[in-house]
């Protein structure tokens, strides 16, 4: 048995659109795949998690999503071409209020809960180091890179470098990917 769907596997999920050379684990969990859409060149790994709320999930061309990362919430999660989401990253585009004034979690009618929702965008050439965390509102810019454990809940620059919990600015990011991708996309 192959470890990732074929293509009749694929049409069969039901996502919205998919390219060519997406590469799904049998292992991923896939919910609401009609509000799903899939660029080409695109894997997902095992134990991967996409729950796709009203807002849906939009990924781009050559992405990686490694095994154990979740995207999850009623917001719109898009992640731009050549990004990167590390094994055990989460992605929330919603978030419980954890204050102690309204219940949580979805067994709990909404009129009890205040839940905040907002697009997470992944913008092209960003990546998320292993067991980061990125909330509700947060776009990360062109070409920036989050470390390993970090919480994300601010907007972070393009072409910079971020770490912590809260997530800061470290340094800047090199440029140079930009022209990597040029001289990839002309001999492609």
């Amino acid at each position: 048995m192959m470890s990732f769907l074929n293509q009749q596997e694929l049409i069969e999920l039901g996502l919205a659109s998919f390219g060519e050379n997406v590469l799904i684990s049998r292992l991923a969990s896939i919910y609401n795949p009609d509000r799903i859409y899939i660029g080409s060149n695109v894997r997902i790994d095992d134990f991967s998690i996409l729950s796709a709320g009203d807002g849906g999930i939009v990924l781009g061309s050559y992405i990686h999503i490694a095994c154990y990362a979740s995207l999850i919430g009623q917001g719109c999660i898009t992640i731009e071409d050549f990004a990167g989401v590390s094994s055990r990253v989460a992605v929330y585009s919603s978030n419980d209020d954890y204050s102690g004034r309204a219940l949580t979690n979805p067994m709990v009618p909404e009129q009890y809960k205040r839940v905040t929702h907002g697009p997470v965008t992944l913008c092209r050439h960003s990546l998320v180091g292993s067991g980061s965390v990125i909330l509700p509102n947060v776009i990360l810019g062109e070409g920036c890179s989050v470390g390993a454990l970090s919480l994300v809940s601010r907007n972070c620059e393009e072409f910079s470098m971020y770490l912590g919990v809260p997530a800061k600015r470290i340094k800047s990011r090199s440029r140079k990917i930009l022209e990597v991708e040029k001289e990839f996309l002309s001999n492609g």
